[in-house]
C-alpha cells in the first residue's frame, strides 16, 4: 500500500508525525505499507528550518511542491498544480489530508480528480463561522473524502447530519496529543526562562494572530489594555506571530510586564505552556494542548471548531469583545477555573489506530 501524506503547514506536521512513526511500526512487522512525504511548501519561516524537523523527529520530506504564498486562490491553484504532476507521474493507494488549510482542500480536489481515495484527518470538526477560510477547506475537503479519522464524537456527528455514511467515519481520537505526550518528557526551557526568572505559574502566556484580534489596531489595542489592567503583578509573554508584530509596533504597545519574544520552537513553547498560570490565545490547536496539560485557557474567539476543549476540558471561549477579558481574569486569580478533563481517545495511540484502520481498509497483508 502506498500513501502520500500531506503537510503544508507547521501543525500539519505535528499531526502527520505521529502517522509516520505508526507506519514505520508496521513496517518493522512486514507489513506492505508505504509513504511519501509531501511538503506543498504552503507556508515557510525560519522556525521550519532543519531543527523543526529534529526536534520532532520528522523525516525531511520526500517532496516540496513549493507553492510559495500569495492569494487564497492563487495559493490553492499552485499547490493543486503541483501535487496534480506528481500524481500524474505516480499515483498512491491514499492520499492523507490533516487539518483545515489550503493545502489540504488543493490536495484533496487533486487526489479526487484522478481517481485517489482520500482520507481526512480531523474531518468533521466545524466552527460555523464561514469566513474563516479555515471552515472553507473543512466543508469543501470533507465533501469529496473517502475515510474520516475523526477527534470527538461532535466532529462524527457533523459528517452524519451532512450524509456522510457511518462506515466511513473512523473515531480515532488527536494526532496533535500522540505528538504533545511523544516529546513532553523532552520539552526544552526557552532563554526567556532564566532571563526573566520564571517560575511555574508565576507568568501567562499570550498568542494572538487572527485578523478578527491583530488585523484591528483599535481592538487590539484594548485588548492588550485589558490583559495588562487585570493580569495582577505577573509577567506576559508573548510569543509575537510576524503579522502580529507589525500591528503591535505600529501602535506602540510597550508595557515593563509585557515581554514580546520571537516565536519558540515546538519544545520550548510548550515548556512554557506546561508551566504557566494560564495560557490567552486565539489558536485552536493550544487549546487542545492546554486541555490535556490542564492549563487553564482563555480563547479571545467568537466560535470554535473544538467544542471539546470548552465541554470537557480547561478552555473557555470569551469571544473577541476586549471587555471580556476582566471577569475571566478574576476568574482565575479567584481560584474558580474549571479541572477539566482529557477527551476519550485523546490517550497518545491515535495514529496506531488510524493505521490500524488503514491496513484493514485496503487488506495489506504481509
Amino acid at each position: 500500500m502506498e500513501i502520500d501524506l500531506i503537510a503544508g503547514a507547521r501543525p500539519n506536521f505535528m499531526k502527520i508525525a505521529p502517522i509516520i512513526d505508526s507506519i514505520i511500526k508496521a513496517q518493522n512487522k512486514n507489513i506492505d505499507i508505504n509513504y511519501r512525504l509531501i511538503h506543498t511548501g504552503q507556508h515557510y519561516d525560519k522556525n521550519m528550518s532543519g531543527s523543526f524537523f529534529q526536534q520532532l523527529e520528522i523525516p525531511e520530506p520526500d517532496v516540496n511542491l513549493g507553492s510559495g504564498s500569495g492569494t487564497q486562490a492563487e495559493q490553492t491553484a499552485s499547490i493543486m498544480i503541483g501535487y496534480e504532476a506528481l500524481l500524474m507521474k505516480s499515483k498512491p493507494d491514499l492520499c492523507i489530508v490533516v487539518g483545515d488549510v489550503t493545502s489540504t482542500m488543493a490536495c484533496a480536489i487533486s487526489a479526487q480528480k484522478l481517481n485517489v481515495k482520500v482520507a481526512h484527518v480531523e474531518g468533521g470538526i466545524r466552527s460555523g463561522d464561514w469566513s474563516m477560510p479555515e471552515e472553507i477547506n473543512r466543508i469543501v475537503t470533507d465533501s469529496i473524502t473517502n475515510y474520516f479519522f475523526t477527534t470527538s464524537e461532535t466532529a462524527n456527528q457533523n459528517l452524519i447530519k451532512s450524509g456522510v455514511k457511518k462506515e466511513q467515519i473512523f473515531f480515532v481520537g488527536n494526532t496533535m496529543i500522540d505528538t504533545l505526550f511523544k516529546h513532553q518528557p523532552n520539552f526544552q526551557k526557552p532563554l526567556i526562562w532564566d532571563k526573566l526568572n520564571l517560575a511555574k505559574g508565576n507568568y501567562i502566556v499570550i498568542t494572538l494572530h487572527r485578523p478578527a484580534n491583530v488585523d484591528q489596531e483599535v481592538k487590539l489595542k484594548s485588548l492588550m489594555s485589558e490583559i495588562i489592567k487585570y493580569s495582577g503583578k505577573l509577567p506576559l509573554i508573548f510569543p509575537v506571530h510576524p503579522r502580529t508584530a507589525k500591528v503591535l509596533k505600529s501602535l506602540g504597545i510597550s508595557y515593563p510586564r509585557l515581554h514580546l519574544i520571537e516565536p519558540l520552537g515546538y519544545l520550548e513553547f510548550n515548556y512554557l505552556v506546561e508551566r504557566s498560570l494560564a495560557v490567552i490565545t486565539d489558536s485552536g490547536g493550544i487549546t487542545e494542548e492546554t486541555t490535556v496539560m490542564g492549563i487553564p485557557c482563555m480563547t479571545l474567539r467568537d466560535n470554535t471548531e473544538r467544542p471539546e476543549t470548552i465541554t470537557m476540558g480547561t478552555n473557555e471561549l470569551l469571544g473577541t469583545n476586549p471587555e471580556a477579558v476582566k471577569p475571566y481574569l478574576n476568574k482565575l486569580f479567584a481560584g474558580n477555573w474549571k479541572k477539566g478533563k482529557i477527551p476519550e481517545m485523546w490517550d497518545g495511540n491515535t495514529a496506531d489506530r488510524i493505521v490500524e484502520h488503514l491496513i484493514n481498509i485496503f487488506c495489506v497483508k504481509s
